[in-house]
């Protein structure tokens, strides 16, 4: 991998952390090339601190390591994105991110529409809100919906109406999410089971 060090006069490149599950940035940090070397072989990410003007393996003091996973260079061979498994909080303050940020598994619109579900659930009327006279209902009643919901997608998946396929299908997913957190559970908790089939 070709980096070029010597593009500012202090030798150093930006480095961008990323958590590598997540997907997460954490903090930015900078490198020169001792920094990087040292990183390359202990596997714990390693910068060139400006203040102390020395080396500087994060966790150094505190144990919060960040371990090294993989480093990416960019198309201009001067900065570097350095995917990691951080070892606790990442930034000096005790927060996951220097942006003080929960570094949280997302979904995107699927993590807003669960946020939305809880919203609905904690602060909703049941006169005003689906969800939150869905869960008055009960347990037995959001689950009785999911297997209408599932029959539903079956049907239409022997149809040819890949609009309505597609309807029911959001509906069953969007009635899955409801009786996830009815048990108390998220998408994650999930995901988590596939991937630990997966190994």
């Amino acid at each position: 991998m070709k980096i070029d060090f010597t593009k500012n006069n202090d030798g150093l490149i930006p480095a961008i952390i990323q958590d590598n599950v997540t997907k997460n940035v954490l903090m930015l940090g900078y490198m020169n090339q001792e920094a990087y070397a040292k990183t390359l072989e202990t596997k714990k990410v390693t910068f060139y601190s400006r203040s102390k003007k020395r080396l500087w393996t994060k966790g150094e003091e505190s144990g919060n390591y960040l371990e090294l996973i993989s480093i990416k260079n960019d198309c201009d061979n001067d900065s570097l994105l350095v995917q990691v498994m951080p070892k606790g909080p990442t930034c000096h303050t005790g927060t996951d991110t220097c942006w003080q940020e929960k570094n949280t598994q997302e979904y995107g619109f699927l993590s807003e529409l669960e946020r939305t579900i809880t919203n609905r659930k904690e602060k909703a009327t049941v006169e005003k809100s689906y969800v939150a006279s869905l869960f008055s209902k009960g347990i037995n009643k959001i689950a009785q919906k999911v297997g209408e919901e599932a029959v539903e997608v079956v049907i239409e998946a022997k149809d040819t109406n890949d609009t309505l396929f597609l309807s029911e299908s959001a509906d069953l997913l969007f009635h899955f999410l409801i009786l996830l957190q009815a048990k108390d559970f998220q998408l994650e908790d999930v995901v988590q089971v596939l991937k630990e089939r997966v190994k």
